[in-house]
């Protein structure tokens, strides 16, 4: 699945980053989406799009997972519906931005599940995973009573221990 984040729009509305200079705002969100990513989205690529105005094209990086691309040809939404339009799969875009979420939607031929910037914002909460299984005692040949039929035994074979 592709997570596609639209950069500016999460940063200057998180009360944690948008009083910060453009450069630490994308330094903070790439961070926290590499550290809290997965947990907060989901498993799957995660795309960072910027707005960077001038130059001849977009260009991107890695950074720990996280692929950062900068548009410099026309906005980030664009780039963000482009990649839309490229992707075969699910597409989870992280955006409060409406016209941009129905851009993409439209262009998104595997589907397009939107979810608002706050899910990104540095106090989020993970999605909460359920908790692990323990193996039932009767599962692995352990008869009901099992356990005091352990504690008896180990005070027959462990009283001299001590």
């Amino acid at each position: 699945m592709l997570m596609l984040v639209d950069g500016y729009n999460i940063t200057k509305s998180d009360p944690a980053t948008r009083d910060l200079s453009l450069e630490e705002q994308r330094e903070a969100l790439v961070g926290r989406l590499r550290v809290r990513g997965r947990d907060l989205l989901g498993s799957g690529r995660i795309v960072v799009v910027f707005d960077a105005q001038g130059g001849a094209g977009d260009s991107f990086a890695r950074e720990g997972g996280v692929e950062v691309r900068y548009s410099r040809a026309g906005t980030a939404d664009d780039s963000i519906v482009q990649l839309a339009k490229g992707e075969r799969g699910k597409i989870v875009l992280v955006s409060s931005d409406r016209t941009l979420a129905e851009r993409t939607r439209v262009h998104a031929r595997g589907g397009c599940e939107v979810r608002p910037r706050e899910v990104l914002f540095a106090e989020a909460r993970p999605k909460k995973r359920a908790a692990p299984r323990r193996y039932p005692a009767a599962s692995t040949g352990i008869p009901k009573g099992g356990n005091s039929i352990t504690e008896e035994l180990k005070k027959i074979w462990l009283e001299d221990e001590e």
